[in-house]
């Protein structure tokens, strides 16, 4: 009785359905792309995230322009203020000549050697803020402080140790500018998990080695924060700075100075305008970056961007 028992058992065993089998590597990988070709299809194309994104800000300029305009036709200081149809062909006018380009070049090489150093500088006494605890005991609040003080502040400090120069405009840039770069590598590695750390020291990671594959790539999200803060004040101080100490009058802020000297008040708008746009167009650069960083990292939804 007892065997019948266990063969009728066996036999149901038998004819049940196998287990399914563990997927291969292979097989694992393939429905992982699949996974992946389905978040990208419910993605919106990109014409219509590029339109979504645009259409604000061309909403914006178009409520700009008509409030402007509106001040013309009330003759609001009607020997200073020119229409946006004026401005527009005497822009159209600057960025024709040789003069205007070369400007372009001037600020252009300033704004990549002050950008650099801020850059090398800001990295530098961030990362050793963040990591030695009597140095950021000793400057961690200094440089907080530094970064609310507007860059135009730093202009007699740095007329008095270079004088009327180009160095004098990359001082300011850097103590300016450095600053936000600084603190932006100090929030990021303050926020690194402490579980990735161990796992790090655990794997053979120490010193160096840990910092480059651990820690910095960890912190790679707020640390492009501080770079794009970093350039806005780079950037704000490089136009006061220009501004101030007129070392080259062929560079855009010099060449706003003359216009605002001889009465070109169509040419200062024009100048206005074309600095606006060169802050805005670098800044929608970082911000597509940032966006790019923060939806690898699985900090925002890839489907809404």
């Amino acid at each position: 009785m007892a065997g019948n028992r266990v063969s009728v058992i066996d036999s149901d065993v038998r004819s049940a359905a196998p287990l399914p089998s563990t997927p291969s590597l292979d097989e694992a990988f393939a429905g992982l792309n699949a996974l992946e070709q389905f978040e990208d299809a419910g993605r919106p194309r990109f014409a219509r995230r590029a339109w979504r994104a645009t259409w604000p800000k061309l909403l914006a300029l178009a409520l700009i322009l008509l409030v402007w305009q509106a001040a013309v036709w009330i003759h609001w200081k009607p020997y200073i203020l020119q229409s946006p149809a004026t401005v527009a062909r005497q822009l159209w006018e600057l960025v024709g000549t040789a003069l205007f380009w070369q400007a372009c070049w001037v600020t252009a090489q300033q704004v990549v050697i002050g950008y650099v150093l801020v850059l090398v500088i800001g990295a530098v006494v961030g990362t050793a803020v963040a990591q030695i605890p009597v140095l950021r005991a000793a400057v961690g609040a200094l440089i907080t402080g530094m970064q609310t003080m507007p860059s135009v502040l730093w202009y007699p400090l740095a007329i008095m140790f270079f004088g009327v120069s180009s160095k004098a405009i990359i001082m300011m840039m850097i103590l300016g500018a450095a600053p936000a770069v600084a603190n932006g590598f100090i929030s990021g590695i303050d926020q690194v998990p402490p579980s990735l750390l161990r796992v790090g020291r655990v794997l053979g990671a120490r010193g160096l080695s840990l910092e480059r594959h651990v820690v910095l790539p960890a912190a790679f999200p707020s640390v492009l924060g501080g770079m794009k803060q970093g350039w806005a004040f780079a950037w704000h101080a490089l136009m006061a700075g220009e501004f101030l100490i007129l070392v080259n009058p062929l560079s855009l802020g010099g060449r706003t100075v003359n216009a605002v000297t001889q009465g070109e008040w169509a040419v200062v708008v024009a100048m206005m305008i074309i600095i606006v746009a060169i802050g805005v167009a670098v800044d929608m650069a970082y911000s597509t970056v940032d966006r790019s960083v923060r939806r690898r990292y699985g900090l925002i939804d890839s489907s809404k961007i």
